[in-house]
This record gives structure tokens, sequence and C-alpha cells, in this order.
């Protein structure tokens, strides 16, 4: 496949030449979360087929933004992961996709979602400053698509898979996590309806709800436990 170029010498244009091709930057956003397989990577891009996507690989790896690495024994097979120039790319799609969130329509009821999907947004979008003291690690649990937010001095961090120690895990479905992310249903009445099973220490939660939900749900998770008690 022909590579294209503006043939300018601008810097948007210079970043438009390796990364403005269709689904491009949906595979750095699927790379953003760790190494991936190609079946996984596949998977993580529905509509998109094996032979546009192996082109984009070589594209993005013939530009040094990925790399392909093969797994030790007994996985024996390769995953593909950023390099660092390509990672270097976290900050600008945070701004690209905090820019989306913002005129995000309600989505429709045949259009694609993988829960996986939420968990960069989740961490452009938090609170930093509510971060800032933490030193934890939220384990989500989404109909067997597990990720994680890695929190510490004040940066939140998205990972694919389950963490080590976390300090909380979150349990609930797909369709849960898909109304909350799009303003359907408020975060507390998921917990209240009981949509969320929730493992780990009450401050963790209370430290999740400040960082992801802000400080009008953490003072009315407050308000609710002084009712109840």
């Amino acid at each position: 496949m022909a590579t294209r170029s503006y043939d300018q010498f601008c810097t948007l244009a210079r970043t438009l030449d390796i990364v403005g091709e269709r689904w491009t930057l949906l595979v750095l956003r699927e790379l953003m979360l760790g190494p991936k397989r190609f079946t996984d990577l596949l998977d993580g891009l529905p509509g998109i087929a094996r032979n546009l996507l192996a082109a984009r690989l070589r594209h993005l790896e013939r530009a040094g933004l990925i790399r392909r690495r093969e797994l030790p024994p007994p996985a024996a097979s390769h995953v593909y992961e950023l390099t660092g120039d390509g990672r270097a790319l976290g900050p600008a799609l945070s701004e690209l996709g905090r820019w989306g969130a913002e005129r995000l329509p309600p989505p429709p009821p045949d259009v694609a979602f993988r829960p996986g999907w939420i968990v960069f947004p989740m961490s452009y979008m938090a609170d930093r400053a509510a971060a800032r003291d933490l030193d934890e690690t939220w384990e989500f649990r989404v109909d067997g698509d597990d990720f994680h937010l890695r929190v510490a001095e004040g940066r939140v961090e998205p990972r694919a898979g389950r963490a080590d120690e976390p300090s909380l895990i979150l349990t609930l479905d797909a369709t849960t996590l898909r109304q909350i992310f799009s303003a359907d249903l408020l975060p507390l009445d998921a917990f209240s309806q009981g949509r969320i099973g929730v493992e780990g220490e009450p401050e963790a939660l209370e430290h999740c709800l400040a960082v992801l939900a802000g400080p009008e749900v953490t003072a009315l998770l407050a308000s609710r436990q002084a009712e109840a008690e």
C-alpha cells in the first residue's frame, strides 16, 4: 500500500502523514492499554479488515511508533507494543478524546461498543487534583473484559487486564458501564440498584468516585451514608 503525504513543511501535516490514515489512531488507542496480539487488535477494532489492520501495523512499525515482540514460551506468539515515540502520542490522543467526549451524541442501539474503550477516557477525564496524594489501583471487571487504572502522584494510567494487587475491584456489565458513560445512569444509582459489585476498602471507593465522578458525586455519597447511619 503506497504511503500518501501532504508534501508540506508543516508539523501538523507531518503528524497526519504518519497517523492520519483511517483506523491508525484507533490502533494506537488499543495499544495505549498495553501490548496486544494481532487477534486482540482485530477484536478491539470491529469493522476493520485483516489485511487493512496488517497494513496499518506495518506502517506504524516502519514509522517507529510500534514494535513487534515475541512472547517467551509457553505463549510463543507475537504481540505489538508502543515504542517511546508511540506512547508520546498519548497526550494528543487524550486531548482529541476530550474534544470528542464533549460532542458525543447519544449512542444508537446498533453502534459497536467495547468496555475497554472506556478506560482511556476515564484516565484523561479524571480529576488530577483529587488523585494527587493517592497511591492505588482500581480494577474494573466488565463481562469478562478486564482493565485497571493505576493512580499515583496525580497520574491516572490505563492498562488492560487485571491488576496484581488492586485496592478496589468493581464488577459490572457492559450495559451499566455504557449507561454511566453516556450519562443515562448516575454512578450512585448504579451502586444503590446493585448493578455494581464492590470489593475493597470504602476509602478506595470514595477515592475512585472523587477522581472519576467528581466532587458532586462524592458529596452525595457522603450524604447518603450519613442518612443510612
